[in-house]
């Protein structure tokens, strides 16, 4: 070996040391962050759509790992755990990349993640005040809408909080019924796009606001699927609690929330009021549509081509330990029976109290009262919950 080559391979040695230097020193290339969420409960009773059932069971068990893969890149992977028919199943909720160092605030996400549309979507459950979703989830979203896709979002250079985004999605657990197998679904089934914009008002409170909009050209019913089956709408779940229950080819979404806390300190007193309203539009089979439009007294209101949700809610921590929430929200849906389509309608109340030893352990008393009419054929109840959340691990700050 000649002196020059020993000197190349050299300094080719110090640099590969240099760089193996620099990516020890962020310990989060090194050593990455894994978590795990337990979540159990019992409930006395059933509820509409629900990812929970009837007595002892196990929710949104999750289990978690995410870090920066380099100076370029983020990665997270979540596992989920959960139990469908007596069978636990083991399912990926997340599993993305992300850029960290695009120019002019913009960045992309590429995988499986949970959409950035209204509020609450792009929150894992186990952050939610309640044990369940409101109804409008349940109904539009499947309680939390996560897909394969591709996300290009933007923050604006601006005082208040301004970003923007699309996203793109396979859209499989949002397609509208197809009972015999046949249809000929699009493989990018579901395209967003969204803005928020956000502030603080003085030292005590913070708000931010959101539009939405998602577009499923995969969720209007065909008309052979309304003549041949004229409930499928209500029996058809996708086998899978994941799916949103009622579609269409237009979901428009409106959010806003505002947080209150004594000085901006979070960590003894807090109040958030928050609220979402959905509207899903053109679900019906096109040749339908248009009878509904040449007869609007056929069957009263009945023709409308649109179905809607909302909820209100408000969470008070009054002191380190315990919080107590209430909600309402309601969904108003269309319902096939034969030729027609029958409104129905879900109105829950809610009311919550938790206790929280520390910022990774709580427990839920939740008291709901439901009442429907003609939806899904259940009738007016009282469902009782008791809910544990556990983290164990290292874990991510919760969004706004």
């Amino acid at each position: 070996m000649t002196i020059s080559t020993m000197r190349l391979t050299g300094v080719a040695a110090a640099c590969a040391l240099i760089s193996i230097n620099a990516y020890a020193e962020d310990s989060s290339l090194t050593n990455p962050a894994i978590s795990a969420v337990l979540d159990g409960y019992y409930q006395s009773t059933e509820r509409p759509m629900s990812e929970r059932v009837e007595g002892f069971g196990l929710g949104h068990t999750e289990l978690a790992m995410s870090a920066n893969i380099d100076d370029m890149f983020y990665g997270k992977l979540t596992a989920v755990v959960e139990m469908h028919d007596g069978e636990t199943e083991l399912g990926l909720e997340e599993a993305f990349i992300q850029t960290l160092a695009m120019p002019y605030g913009l960045s992309m996400r590429a995988g499986r993640f949970l959409s950035d549309i209204g509020y609450l979507n792009n929150q894992h459950v186990h952050t939610d005040a309640f044990s369940d979703r409101p109804a409008a989830y349940r109904a539009f979203l499947g309680s939390h809408y996560f897909d394969d896709g591709l996300r290009v979002s933007y923050v604006a250079p601006t005082d208040l909080y301004w970003t923007m985004g699309a996203e793109a999605f396979k859209g499989d657990s949002m397609q509208a019924a197809d009972e015999h197998g046949e249809r000929d679904y699009k493989t990018i089934g579901v395209y967003t796009a969204f803005t928020k914009i956000g502030g603080d008002i003085g030292l005590n409170g913070s708000w931010q606001a959101g539009l939405s909009y998602l577009r499923n050209e995969n969720g209007r019913m065909t008309a052979e699927e309304h003549e041949d089956h004229p409930e499928v709408q209500e029996e058809h779940d996708h086998e899978h609690s994941h799916s949103a229950q009622y579609t269409g080819e237009n979901t428009y979404v409106a959010d806003f929330v505002y947080k209150w806390a004594p000085n901006g300190n979070y960590k003894y007193q807090h109040l958030t009021l928050s609220g979402e309203y959905f509207r899903v539009t053109d679900f019906k089979p096109l040749e339908e549509h248009h009878e509904d439009h040449e007869d609007h007294d056929a069957h009263g209101d009945e023709g409308k081509d649109y179905q809607d949700g909302w909820y209100l809610s408000g969470v008070y921590q009054f002191s380190p330990k315990w919080s107590a929430g209430v909600r309402y929200g309601q969904v108003d849906t269309q319902l096939m029976h034969d030729d027609h389509f029958d409104p129905q309608k879900l109105k829950e109340t809610e009311v919550s109290l938790a206790w929280h030893h520390s910022h990774f352990s709580t427990v839920r008393l939740q008291y709901t009262n439901q009442q429907g009419t003609n939806f899904e054929g259940i009738e007016d109840d009282n469902v009782i919950t008791l809910q544990y959340v556990m983290t164990l691990g290292a874990h991510g700050a919760h969004q706004f």
